[in-house]
C-alpha cells in the first residue's frame, strides 16, 4: 500500500524544480539537503515515477516531473488561498448564514432584520428556511441551520434558547364586525365567533388554542391555513375572526380588516432565537444574534 503524497513533499518538489538544485531548494525551504532529498525520493516511490534527471551540475524535470509540476503548484496555491480565507474569518464578519424562522415571524421580521444586518456586514450571505418550530429545531440539531427565530417559552432539548422579547397578540375582525370599533376586546365577548387558525403544528395556533381553553371558550373552528396573510384575507371576506401578532400590522395588512387589542391581561407571545450549543458559533452567527436581540 503506497503512502499518500504530503504537502511538504509537493512544496519541496516545486522548490527543486524552480531552483534547479537540491542544495538551493533545501536552503530556500530551510531544511537540510539530505532531508529534502529523502522526501523527494519518497514522493518518487509513491508515484512509481522518476521526477528528476540528476545531472552532474543540475537537476532537470522528467516528463513525469513536468506533468506533476502544474498540479503541485495548483494544490499549493489552493492551500494558501484556503489558509488566507479561514484566517480572514478571525478578523471580519463574513461567510454564509443559514437562518430559519417560523412563517408567522419570517415575513414580518426577516426582511427588515437581514436588510439592516447586511448593511453593517455586507460580506455575509444568507440562506433562509421557513417551517414549523419542530422541523427547524431538527435542522438546527443536524447542522443544516445556524440559527432559528421562533416563538414560545418552552425549552427545546439540546438547543440553547435566547429570548428576544414579547409582543402583544391582537384580535383580527372584519371591518364591519360588531366589535370592530371597540378600543379593546374581552375573551368572553368572542364565545359565539367563528375562528380561523393556522394548522395545529404552528406555535401560534397552539398558543391561541391554549388561550381559548384558559378562557373557557370552545368556538366553532371553520378553517385552518398555513399563512397568516391567508387567514387575514379570509377574515376580510367575512368567514370568521383570528388572532394575529402585532408585528403583522407593520408590514402586510389586508384591506377590509380591523385589528383590536385585547383587554388586560393582554396576551403576548415570546420571540426566541435558537442555536445548537454543540456547534462552534461563527462570528457572523454571533453578530446576527446580537442584531436580532437589539431589533426587538
Amino acid at each position: 500500500m503506497s503512502l499518500p503524497m504530503e504537502i511538504h513533499q509537493l512544496r519541496y518538489f516545486v522548490a527543486v524544480a524552480e531552483e534547479g538544485s537540491f542544495s538551493n531548494a533545501a536552503e530556500r525551504e530551510h531544511v537540510s539537503q539530505p532531508s529534502l532529498s529523502q522526501q523527494i525520493h519518497k514522493l518518487e516511490e509513491e508515484l512509481n515515477q522518476q521526477l528528476f534527471d540528476r545531472l552532474p551540475r543540475s537537476v532537470v524535470l522528467t516528463e513525469a516531473g513536468r506533468t506533476l509540476l502544474g498540479y503541485a503548484r495548483q494544490i499549493l496555491s489552493g492551500i494558501a488561498e484556503a489558509r488566507q480565507a479561514v484566517t480572514a474569518l478571525e478578523h471580519e464578519v463574513a461567510g454564509k448564514l443559514s437562518v430559519g424562522a417560523i412563517p408567522s415571524i419570517a415575513l414580518y421580521v426577516l426582511p427588515r432584520l437581514i436588510g439592516s444586518f447586511q448593511h453593517s456586514y455586507p460580506k455575509v450571505t444568507f440562506e433562509l428556511f421557513e417551517d414549523t418550530t419542530d422541523k427547524l429545531a431538527q435542522q438546527l440539531e443536524d447542522g443544516t441551520l445556524d440559527l432559528v427565530i421562533a416563538s414560545g417559552s418552552d425549552e427545546i432539548p439540546n438547543l440553547a434558547r435566547h429570548s428576544l422579547g414579547r409582543e402583544p397578540l391582537l384580535m383580527l375582525l372584519p371591518e364591519k364586525h360588531r366589535l370592530a370599533r371597540r378600543k379593546s376586546i374581552r375573551w368572553s365577548e368572542l364565545a359565539s365567533e367563528k375562528f380561523l387558525l393556522l394548522h395545529e403544528q404552528h406555535s401560534l395556533s397552539l398558543q391561541v388554542r391554549q388561550l381559548l381553553a384558559a378562557n373557557h371558550l370552545n368556538p366553532e373552528l371553520v378553517l385552518r391555513g398555513a399563512q397568516l396573510v391567508t387567514m387575514a384575507r379570509m377574515v376580510a371576506a367575512g368567514l370568521g375572526v383570528t388572532v394575529i401578532p402585532e408585528m403583522m400590522l407593520n408590514t402586510e395588512f389586508v384591506k377590509g380588516c380591523v385589528a383590536v387589542p385585547f383587554a388586560k391581561p393582554v396576551p403576548t407571545r415570546e420571540l426566541t432565537l435558537l442555536r445548537n450549543p454543540l456547534r462552534a458559533e461563527s462570528k457572523a452567527a454571533a453578530a446576527f444574534r446580537k442584531e436580532a436581540a437589539a431589533a426587538f
